[in-house]
């Protein structure tokens, strides 16, 4: 079979190494991909959004299924027009997307499917935004009504922070012109539930935690996400059923009873709370960098779980290992600002081994060497028995990448063993 994976970073990375393990799969192509991804898949000079040229490359090159990494290309409607062509993709319709790119329709479904959630209001008048904001007891949790490559969530401790959040999401429009979703407050450990979903039928994946804040003891900006690891102990499979129960397969059945099917990847970020385990939001595909942490743990073929969503076939149970996984993002200094790209990387081929991947997110080749090409530039993943096992290792390969212009956090997953 011939597979196209559309997008370029890190999370594509794992998909395309998972689909490279696949015995029924002879070429896949990457669109834009990355020069991690260049040692797997043939790159396809194509941004994610250009769904027209994506659609030509398709059919011209028979390819046998499609699969969508990041969300934009799932706005601009690309698994629509692939279908229409007669082309099996794995992806949700923008219309069932719309449980990402717009967090007051995802809302208003769980709202109204009981499915639990933190309370809010919607707003799209900067004035009224205020007045309610400072009624309440902060912090107060801000949400951009739209896609912002994961930057339009705010926090704001004080109401100077919510002040200018708000500037940014109503007047200045920072995002784009669009509207604000205030939050009820939630506390507790947030973890990552992802599943495969074709309508009604849900395949979970095992748990995973993102850390987002750039810097050690979760301090600094916001990011993409700074590293990640599975399994999380701190979740009882009593509170994994009621998560998959309650949680992911309603959200799926409520889709399907709103006229918009949801077939891909739905991903609930979850909060354990003192009143139970709630969802702080959805997106429509693999979350990054949880990916990069859970598809190397996936004993089962990977592209017979694509081609049966796409084709809407009921799904079977995966195969997991039972090891664990923990990956730490090397990121180029001053991310998420701005920061220098076309630094030179070096050693990698000393970090890999049987125990160790590296996935690509930001790299470039430039006259034959390997180079920095963005924010997040690497993600080091170690497995092991243990998640302790596994971070040493993912740590120990970090000190043998080479380069002068990347940081990384030291304590991703410490939380979870002590040390």
């Amino acid at each position: 079979m011939k597979v196209l994976v559309i997008g370029g970073g890190g999370r594509c990375h794992a998909i395309v190494d998972a689909l490279h393990r696949s015995p029924k799969v002879d070429k896949i192509y990457c669109a834009p991909g990355n020069a991690g991804i260049a040692r797997l898949a043939e790159l396809v000079p194509l941004k994610d959004t250009d769904v027209n040229g994506l659609l030509d490359f398709a059919r011209a090159n028979a390819i046998d299924l499609t699969v969508v990494g990041p969300e934009a290309a799932l706005q601009a409607g690309i698994v629509d027009l692939f279908r229409g062509h007669g082309l099996r993709i794995f992806g949700p319709t923008a219309a069932a997307a719309r449980i990402e790119t717009s967090k007051e329709f995802a809302k208003e479904i769980m709202v109204k499917h009981g499915i639990p959630t933190a309370g809010y209001r919607s707003f799209d008048n900067y004035e009224e935004a205020v007045r309610y904001v400072a009624s309440r007891p902060m912090p107060a949790v801000l949400k951009y009504d739209g896609l912002a490559a994961g930057k339009g969530v705010v926090v704001a401790a004080t109401m100077e922070e919510a002040d200018a959040a708000l500037r940014d999401m109503l007047l200045d429009d920072k995002f784009g012109h669009g509207r604000v979703v205030v939050e009820d407050y939630l506390e507790g450990p947030e973890f990552s539930f992802m599943c495969f979903v074709s309508g009604i039928n849900v395949l979970p994946m095992p748990l995973a935690q993102d850390h987002k804040r750039a810097f050690d003891g979760d301090k600094g900006p916001n990011t993409g996400g700074m590293g990640a690891y599975s399994p999380v102990p701190f979740i009882s499979e009593e509170e994994r059923r009621f998560a998959l129960e309650n949680i992911m397969e309603r959200t799926a059945a409520a889709m399907v009873e709103e006229g918009v099917p949801f077939t891909g990847v739905l991903y609930g970020g979850l909060m354990k709370t003192r009143d139970g385990i709630k969802v702080i939001e959805f997106n429509a595909r693999f979350g990054d960098p949880e990916t990069e942490v859970v598809l190397p743990r996936l004993k089962s073929d990977i592209y017979d779980i694509f081609a049966g969503v796409a084709e809407g076939k009921p799904m079977t149970e995966a195969q997991w290992d039972e090891r664990s996984a923990l990956g730490v993002v090397l990121a180029s200094k001053g991310y998420p600002g701005s920061c220098e790209k076309g630094h030179r990387i070096g050693g990698l081929d000393k970090a890999e081994n049987a125990d160790v991947t590296i996935y690509h997110m930001g790299t470039a080749m430039k006259d034959g060497q390997l180079v920095t090409a963005g924010g997040r530039v690497l993600m080091v993943v170690g497995r092991g028995d243990t998640l302790a096992e596994a971070r040493d290792r993912a740590i120990e390969a970090v000190g043998r990448v080479e380069c002068d212009n990347l940081f990384h956090r030291s304590d991703i997953g410490k939380a979870v063993f002590g040390r």
